[in-house]
This record gives structure tokens, C-alpha cells and sequence, in this order.
């Protein structure tokens, strides 16, 4: 998404339909960047992905090269994926196979990860962040410059 990039945690409730209203502030991001098209996917650790359309054809390029033994990450990412376009209101509606895999009710948490987003359920990542803090630094945090 040329250098925009999305970051933050916004806390949003689905509505009765399924549909989740992407924040203001990254609307005008992904109008201009994407022409509001966007693709959603399930990820195997269980919350959901929300790409701008040219990162998601970034991302399927990528995994296209990958090796066999990525298969069923492949069939998780690449075969959960549904394309969508924010309506008039910002809005994306989040398919309810999709919001099973997640186990996602109403009470979800966009998650702005640079070039992508994370749904999550609310309680669920509260209680994956409990047990994730819980454990000791990665190595690859232990060097780590703030």
C-alpha cells in the first residue's frame, strides 16, 4: 500500500448481518489505494485477515511460490479468501463461515498490522495475549531495538 500503513486497535461490534464498519480514519487509505476492494481470509492461528486488494495479489504471488510442505497453510489462506468491496457506509460484510473459523460473534477487535489488518474475536485475544505475555521474550525480541 505504497507507505500508508495500517496500526492500532479499534474495538467494533458486528452488526446483525455480519457486517463489520472499517474505522474512518482507513477508509480513505483503502479508497485510494485498493478503490475500496478488499479480501478476507482465515488465518490457521484462528482470527481472520483483512488485506486492501493489492496487498492480498502481493501475498498470493508469495504463496504461490511456496513449498509443498505449506500446502495446508495454502488451503487455510488462499482457500478461505472471499473478496469483498466496502459498501457506501465503510462497511464489509464478514461471510459466516468465516465467522465461524474465528469463532466470532458480535464483539470483535480490528487490528491494524502495517499492510493488512487482524479480526478478532474479543475474548479470545484477550485470552491469547494473556497466555502470549505469559511466556518469555522470542530470541528474536531479546536483541530488539525500540
Amino acid at each position: 500500500m505504497s507507505q500508508r500503513e495500517f496500526q492500532g486497535k479499534t474495538a467494533i461490534s458486528l452488526d446483525s448481518k455480519g457486517r463489520l464498519a472499517v474505522p474512518t480514519r482507513y477508509r480513505e487509505m483503502i479508497q485510494m489505494d485498493a478503490q475500496n476492494l478488499m479480501t478476507i481470509t482465515e488465518h490457521p492461528d484462528g482470527y481472520l485477515m483483512l488485506f486492501p486488494r493489492p496487498q492480498w495479489l502481493l501475498l498470493k504471488t508469495n504463496a504461490a511460490q511456496l513449498d509443498q510442505d505449506a500446502a495446508w497453510w495454502k488451503r487455510v489462506v488462499i482457500g478461505s479468501a472471499n473478496d469483498i468491496e466496502l459498501d457506501s457506509a465503510g462497511r464489509i460484510l464478514v461471510a459466516p463461515e468465516l465467522r465461524e473459523a474465528a469463532q466470532i460473534n458480535k464483539e470483535v477487535l480490528l487490528i491494524g498490522m502495517l499492510n493488512h489488518f487482524e479480526i478478532w474475536d474479543r475474548l479470545i485475544y484477550a485470552e491469547h495475549k494473556a497466555l502470549e505475555l505469559s511466556r518469555p521474550l522470542p530470541n528474536s525480541l531479546q536483541t530488539f531495538k525500540y
